[in-house]
């Protein structure tokens, strides 16, 4: 019996994980537990996590629509009630790469570059 979708997949991460995180590491800086150096090394390391949680973001977007979804589907996940929100990052995207596939690509010679 397969599982029902959504079931399936989950992100790496959720608002509630890393709103606990923040929540914890605040009762810590504010103990005076964490020096300046870890927040900083921190601090690098989310924004490392953020660009990839963006790239993320625009596959799942690339692959939605080839799976057919309509940008009438996708705009609420951009907090708009129009479809000029995803309609623009599809048209960035396109610019870079046709589909999903070669997105995945991209970022995996990111990667090797880095």
């Amino acid at each position: 019996m397969s599982e029902p979708e959504g079931e399936r997949l989950r992100a790496p991460v959720s608002v509630a994980e890393v709103l606990a995180w923040l929540e914890n590491t605040a009762n810590a800086v504010r103990a005076g537990e964490v020096s300046a150096d870890e927040l900083i090394r921190l601090l690098g390391e989310f924004r490392r996590a953020s660009a990839a949680c963006a790239d993320a973001s625009d596959w799942l977007l690339l692959a939605a629509r080839e799976e057919g979804a309509s940008l009438r589907q996708i705009a609420p996940v951009f907090g708009k009630g129009y479809v000029r929100a995803p309609a623009a990052r599809l048209e960035k995207l396109h610019r870079q790469a046709l589909n999903s596939a070669q997105w995945l690509e991209i970022l995996h010679r990111r990667e090797q570059d880095v």
